[in-house]
This record gives C-alpha cells, structure tokens and sequence, in this order.
C-alpha cells in the first residue's frame, strides 16, 4: 500500500483531499505545517495557525489518520519573509503563495515527507496532473488546470519540477469547490463551512501593508499624477530591423521622472505600494481614481494616473531572464531563436491570454496580442498548452 502524507492546512480542501485518499486506498499521515512565530514581526492578536492545527487534528482524529505539527518557521523566514522584505524593498512584487510552494510545500516539506517514508505528498490544490510515455521509455508528467475554472490554482505551482511533480497527488482536482464542500458535509468533517483564507499563505490572516510596514519603515514622498497625454509611453516608434529589437522596446519599463507631471499627495513608502494599485493613496479630488502606474523606490515617489485605461498601466511584452526562467515540460523548452505560440497569464484568477513566446540568448520575451494591465517585476508570468502549464518565470 504506497503511503501519502498530505499537507493537512486546517482548510476544508486539504481535509476533503485526506478523505479521498483515504477511500482510494492509501497509507495516509496528516501533517500540519507550522510556518511562522517570529515575535520581533507582531501579526494580530488573533492566532490562526493555533484554530486551523486544532481543525487538522480534529480531522484526522476524524478520519482515524496519524497526525502531527512540523515546525517550518525557520525556513520560512529565509526562504520567504526575508525574500520578501528584499523584493518590496527594491520596488518589486513577489508572490509569496507561489515561492510557497517551490521553496516549502514541495521542497521542504517534501524532505520531510520522504524522511517518513512516503511514497507521495498530496495537498489540497484544485489542479491535475497526468504523466505520458517518451519513445525512450521515459516517464513525462503534465501539471493540468483543475476542472473548476473559478478554483484552478495551477498557476501558484507553476514553479514546480518534472521531479517535484512526479511524487504528488492533487485528489480534488477533477472536483468543484461546491462539490468538495458536499464531501466534507456528508462525512461530518468540521471544516465543511470553515472560510477559505485570505491572508498571506505563510502568516494567516494579515494585510500585506501592515505586515511590511513592520520591517520597512515608512518614508515621507510625494505622489506624482501623470497625465494620459504626457509621459515616457507618448515617444514615438521608431522602426524596427529585428524582431529582437522591437521585442525589446516593448518590454522597457517606462522611466518616469517628477517633470513629467504634478504633485497631488503625499505617500509613507514607495516600497509599500505596487503596479495598478488603487487603494492607499487617500488622493481625492479627481474625475477618475488613480491607480499606480510606477514606483520609483530609490527617489521615492509613487507615479500615478486617472483611470482603468491609463496608458501608463499598459504593456505589450515581458521579459524572463535566463536565470528566471524555468520549464516543468523540459521537453519542451525552447531554444534560442524559437518561438512558440501560448495562452498565458501575469497574475491568479487572470483570464488567460494569447501570447508568443520569442527565445533570445540572454532570457525570452513574452509578447501578448492585447496590452496587459500592470505588468509587474516581480511577478509570475506562467504559460499554457491548453489546460496544461508548461513553464513560468519571473518578470523582470
């Protein structure tokens, strides 16, 4: 009987995943992460990850599972929180919940697992995954959408490697949400109701600008408006020879500087703020709101415009270099000089976009057919086959 541990979160999908395994057959261990107790980082008065390890335990003792709490605090503070800090600090946007998974759920915790003797990990992700022969014999396996398209959290694994994938099991991937609330319901499990989570996967339930505002401290800038006539997008085109060359000029970031519009407002830290952000600037007076449409960390402004369709907002291409770059189908990495046409998408929940991908010698351009809105250093870009995730990077 191969044996699973499964990352038990307190959650009702984690506790619905245990269950199903446990009906297919599996050893199955319970094991809840405990991820963070840094007392110099204040989080709320509330303790959540104490309420959602007491739900884990009640459902394994439910479920007549072996239960147990592992401390991943340390390692989470390196490998996330201080990376964290690092990227807001550069005027960056990291996504905690996908370095989650790369660097604790499906690396750490995986050690951890195998230590066990487990033949798998499982979580409680609403994705798939199928595997499919080589002409060498070779075991290639595919990291698929979940059927639910209001769920799928394919892209928060998009990190993921041919080997990570190989020992993990996804069991409510071919579920919806409404139906993996019904399993918990019918078997009595106490987190059938419980709220999905909402705070930052490693820290329960904090806003992220209260969380940074503990280790980076406020400073005093100003808001800069940028008026949708003015501004580094206006310059003309010039054109293009190569391919490469106009690939380029649509990736550049927009350089702004305090000419290029007027002051409206005062902000407590360039690094607090990020890309198409709305709330937080407590700037009124204008005909349509504002959203961030830069943020200059080293001078310390946060560069604005009115409404939705500002042209600041909006770009073409991204760039993922080199080292950034990573394919979960390694058969399927490009070469330099190739191309490859792909649905993708810059952020969770994003509906997906038609883009083309262009290998060059330094990274790999993704070119998308519709400008996106707020393309974000830092950020997961993650591309797509159909249903099936084929690679990601970080935007540069």
């Amino acid at each position: 009987m191969d044996k699973v541990v499964i990352g038990l979160s307190g959650g009702v999908d984690s506790s619905v995943a245990a269950y199903l395994l446990k009906e297919q057959g599996y050893d199955v261990i319970g094991l809840f992460m405990k991820n963070w107790h840094d007392d110099s980082v204040t989080i709320s008065e509330e303790c959540p990850w104490l309420e959602d390890s007491n739900d884990a335990m009640i459902v394994a003792d439910k479920l007549g599972i072996p239960f147990q709490t592992v401390d991943l605090s340390e390692e989470y503070k390196e490998r996330i929180v201080d990376y964290m800090f690092d990227e807001y600090e550069k005027g960056r946007t990291p996504n905690p919940d996908v370095l989650c998974n790369r660097e604790i759920k499906f690396d750490v915790f995986m050690k951890i697992a195998i230590e066990l003797g487990a033949d798998y990990v499982a979580t409680g992700h609403y994705c798939r995954k199928d595997s499919f022969m080589d002409g060498n014999g070779k075991e290639t396996f595919r990291l698929l959408s979940g059927i639910d398209g209001n769920k799928d959290q394919s892209y928060f694994l998009c990190q993921l490697s041919q080997e990570q994938l190989s020992r993990t099991l996804f069991p409510i991937g071919e579920l919806t949400k409404p139906e993996v609330r019904r399993i918990a319901a019918d078997n009595d499990l106490i987190t059938a109701d419980k709220k999905d989570s909402q705070g930052l996967c490693f820290i329960g339930k904090v806003r992220l600008p209260e969380f940074l505002q503990q280790k980076l401290k406020p400073k005093k800038g100003v808001i800069v408006e940028v008026d949708a006539s003015a501004g580094p997008y206006m310059e003309r085109i010039p054109e293009f020879t190569k391919k490469e060359d106009e690939l380029a000029f649509y990736s550049k970031k927009p350089i702004y500087s305090a000419k290029d519009g007027k002051t409206v407002g005062e902000h407590q830290g360039a690094h607090y703020f990020t890309k198409g952000q709305r709330k937080g600037l407590d700037v009124g007076g204008t005909k349509e709101p504002l959203y961030v449409i830069e943020t200059d960390v080293d001078a310390n402004i946060i560069y604005t415009g009115q409404g939705k369709s500002h042209p600041g907002l909006y770009r073409r291409t991204l760039f993922v270099t080199n080292d950034e770059l990573h394919w979960i189908r390694t058969d399927l990495a490009l070469q330099e000089g190739e191309t490859m046409e792909v649905m993708a998408r810059i952020r969770y929940r994003q509906p997906l976009q038609k883009a083309t991908l262009y290998k060059v010698g330094n990274g790999l351009y993704v070119d998308f057919d519709e400008k996106q809105s707020a393309i974000t250093e830092g950020q997961f870009v993650a591309w797509y086959d159909g249903d099936e995730l084929i690679g990601s990077g970080v935007i540069s």
